[in-house]
């Protein structure tokens, strides 16, 4: 029995997030008073719900160049180690009560340098804060896990920099390094001394690719540079010819990308509002998913895109009738993806993920059932 999942359901359910902007998810009122605190005069008001409008106006965009627009002010408010680490520990409580229990959080720490922050500063107050986020947390009844991928900025030449600074801190809570910015313009081999040293070193990274520009931008983050997963990738869709009667035809790089499992980081309602799909219906996800690629559900930028996991999920549920078996599938995808030791990984699969779903499908199963006895009395 296929039991359509309510947004109780999802929001219970164990998630795994992989790509998640931490200057993308601040909270309003934050962004408001660590303004006033720091001195950040910028900001186009100083009314919590005017400034909670006009983020979410970033919904409307329709084009990645005007919904990056806002982040000049979330990262305006994030120049001081205390405001950082405020940034990331409620970043790690919000995640946890949406019941996401592993999660990869990126920023690039060379934003946070504008008032005299070296990057070794900025890299330790984020993991103070996820530290002291994940334990209130817990004290709250929510286990979550977090490990942080530190970016570059695509349009700077700062790569190699930065992928130092994850190697030096791999040990203390950082997962892995990334290359986030505009695509065009800007290809990930502008960074390949950056990603040879990291492989070198064997470190994890990711790379935006095939979000803002299409085929090229892929086949040279994973052909050149090694990526291991690829920032949203829905443009690999290009290289899929669909007949009439629906049958797909993958073009090689899709084929490489398929069969060697690279995971899709894909953030359904941030590409709407970018303009990098016309609408959800239309996200390439649901084809993708049905050809069997390692998709992954993601929230991208929880602010701008006025989301959470349990958002996705219940997008993807109306929109594509995904059961709490799809929502599972698509959360082990994100936990196989993880950059976590193998041993750790598998223990979150079959410790939290697999019984928490299990429990949900019992619980509807038995309530169907429920259901179903009370209304045959009810004739009686």
């Amino acid at each position: 029995m296929h039991h359509v999942p309510t947004i109780d359901n999802i929001q219970r359910a164990p998630k795994v997030l992989l790509h998640d902007h931490l200057d993308g998810g601040l909270r309003p009122q934050t962004v408001v008073e660590l303004a006033e605190q720091t001195g950040y005069e910028a900001l186009p008001t100083f009314d919590v719900d005017e400034i909670t409008q006009w983020f979410a106006a970033a919904t409307e965009a329709g084009s990645l160049e005007e919904y990056l627009e806002r982040f000049a002010h979330t990262v305006g408010v994030m120049q001081t180690t205390p405001a950082i680490s405020r940034v990331a520990a409620e970043c790690a409580e919000d995640l946890a009560a949406d019941g996401v229990v592993y999660a990869e959080v990126r920023y690039a720490p060379e934003l946070s340098t504008q008032k005299g922050l070296t990057l070794d500063e900025v890299v330790e107050a984020i993991l103070d804060g996820f530290r002291q986020g994940a334990a209130r947390a817990t004290q709250a009844g929510h286990r979550i896990r977090i490990g942080v991928l530190l970016c570059a900025m695509r349009q700077e030449s700062r790569a190699t920099e930065i992928a130092e600074l994850a190697v030096k801190y791999r040990d203390s809570g950082v997962v892995g390094f990334d290359i986030a910015g505009p695509e065009a313009g800007f290809p990930p081999t502008r960074s390949l001394d950056a990603f040879e040293y990291l492989r070198r070193e064997n470190c994890h990274f990711t790379i935006h690719a095939g979000e803002g520009f299409g085929l090229p931008s892929i086949w040279e983050a994973i052909q050149w540079c090694g990526a291991a997963r690829l920032g949203h990738g829905v443009r690999i869709v290009d290289d899929i010819d669909i007949d009439e009667d629906g049958n797909a035809t993958l073009g090689r790089l899709a084929s490489f990308v398929r069969d060697r499992r690279i995971p899709l980081e894909m953030c359904p309602r941030s590409n709407v509002h970018t303009g990098t799909v016309p609408s959800i219906e239309q996200h390439p996800l649901a084809l993708l998913r049905r050809l069997n690629f390692r998709v992954t559900v993601n929230t991208d930028n929880r602010l701008m895109s006025q989301t959470s996991m349990t958002h996705e999920f219940d997008t993807l549920v109306q929109q594509f009738g995904y059961t709490l078996d799809d929502l599972q599938w698509l959360t082990v995808n994100a936990m196989k993806s993880a950059f976590l030791p193998f041993d750790q990984r598998l223990a979150l699969i079959n410790e939290v993920v697999k019984p928490g779903y299990a429990a949900l499908r019992s619980e509807s199963l038995f309530g169907t059932v429920a259901d179903h006895t009370t209304s045959l009395i009810s004739r009686a």
